[in-house]
């Protein structure tokens, strides 16, 4: 069986792929062909043209500044994106329109609408995420960091961790208690807060594979205003929710596109190193072609559940596990094939410390052993691979919940 789009989306498919041509060189093999400045200055440049031909907020209705398509043609330009190997937006857009602004979309006031979404669309202000705590990561709900209400302000002290690309950002959204005396889950707001403040810290985290694109901030009577929380005050939680489901879910149709794109890499790795005729490696290599082929069906299920209009919900820890597991076997696969080179990388390494290296990537060590390195971090980063099948288990399954303890 293989399934298709329907008429209507095949042809604003064609759509996408003229847009394409004509904004991109007629040379052009993707950014894993760029590095550097190179690259930098073409993801700034390519976020532009997106934002000025209204490729951005693709779902959003038109009164904010999207273009309210459809969820079928919103994962077309997606897929279409991923296979011409360009991104949708630059780095914190992931944290700004996939998650705080879908998140607003659907919690927010209409005066936060108004006002935080064209910005984030814009580019005028740039989000990161304020959850994780060194006591709290896992164990969200747990949190310490502490807001409270001064007036018309709400008053910040604390630390979050892990911060992705928050030396890039202006905004954050933060996770805070706001009531001491309730119990944990309750007791959450979820607030907007401003990044260029006397009282805001960013500390880079140095990695394993030697970036930094983790970061500690840190509040010291940071503020805020006090209209700026979204949901209601304490019951933050809930908003939460909503947002690690986007963040989680709303990529899984298009992720399995990447990840192909990554297998097919890897499998010419092999010819070149001569690798493609022993027996274990092909064995190895078709492990990993049937979870590929699995998680584009598990994608696909995502995706009729979006077209139908359902929100992102306890599912999407499905396909979480399924890719950030997956991911780990396969470049330690890439890592067998390399052999005693991959102790000495050489050549361009990845772009990013998130997912596969971009499209059109060359086949150097340095970009296989940081993919590897950075491979761990995905059990970890949205929810490690133990609160997701806990999640899965008492909510997709119905068992019953682990046992608190005293």
């Amino acid at each position: 069986m293989e399934p298709r789009y329907a008429p209507e989306a095949e042809a604003y498919r064609e759509k996408v792929q003229a847009f394409l041509a004509e904004h991109l060189p007629s040379t052009w093999e993707g950014t894993g062909a760029l590095e550097g400045e190179a690259l930098d200055a073409f993801v700034d440049q390519w976020r532009k043209t997106l934002y000025e031909n209204g490729m951005l907020g693709l779902s959003w209705p038109q009164a904010y500044g999207g273009a309210g398509l459809s969820p079928l043609e919103l994962v077309v330009v997606a897929e279409e994106f991923a296979k011409a190997g360009v991104p949708s937006g630059s780095a914190n857009d992931v944290f700004g329109i996939q998650m705080v602004g879908n998140t607003i979309l659907r919690w927010g006031t209409e005066e936060q609408k108004a006002h935080f979404l064209p910005r984030i669309l814009s580019g005028a202000d740039r989000w990161c995420q304020g959850y994780s705590e060194p006591n709290a990561g896992s164990d969200l709900a747990n949190l310490g960091c502490k807001a409270v209400l001064d007036g018309d302000e709400w008053v910040l002290n604390g630390q979050k961790i892990w911060t992705s690309a928050g030396h890039l950002a202006d905004w954050i959204f933060v996770l805070a208690r706001t009531d001491t005396e309730a119990p944990k889950h309750k007791g959450i707001s979820f607030l907007l807060v401003p990044m260029d403040q006397p009282g805001v810290e960013v500390r880079p985290i140095a990695m394993i594979s030697g970036e930094s694109e983790f970061n500690e901030v840190f509040f010291t009577d940071a503020r805020c205003p006090r209209e700026n929380v979204v949901g209601e005050v304490n019951g933050g939680w809930a908003v939460a929710m909503t947002l690690l489901g986007y963040e989680r879910g709303e990529a899984a149709a298009v992720l399995p596109i990447r990840y192909r794109g990554e297998l097919d890499r890897l499998t010419e790795l092999a010819r070149e190193r001569g690798r493609h005729t022993d027996p274990v490696i092909r064995q190895r290599l078709a492990w990993c072609h049937s979870k590929v082929e699995i998680m584009r069906y598990l994608g696909m299920r995502a995706l009729t559940k979006f077209v139908a209009g359902e929100h992102p919900g306890a599912d999407s820890a499905i396909s979480k596990l399924y890719w950030s597991e997956y991911h780990k076997v396969v470049t330690e696969l890439a890592v067998d094939i390399l052999g005693s080179d991959a102790l000495v990388p050489s050549g361009r390494p990845p772009t990013s410390s998130f997912q596969t290296d971009d499209p059109g990537a060359p086949n150097s060590t340095a970009s296989w052993v940081g993919t590897f390195l950075n491979a761990r971090a995905g059990t970890i980063y949205a929810g490690t691979s133990q609160v997701q099948r806990n999640i899965i288990g008492e909510m997709v399954l119905g068992l019953p919940k682990e046992p608190k303890p005293a």
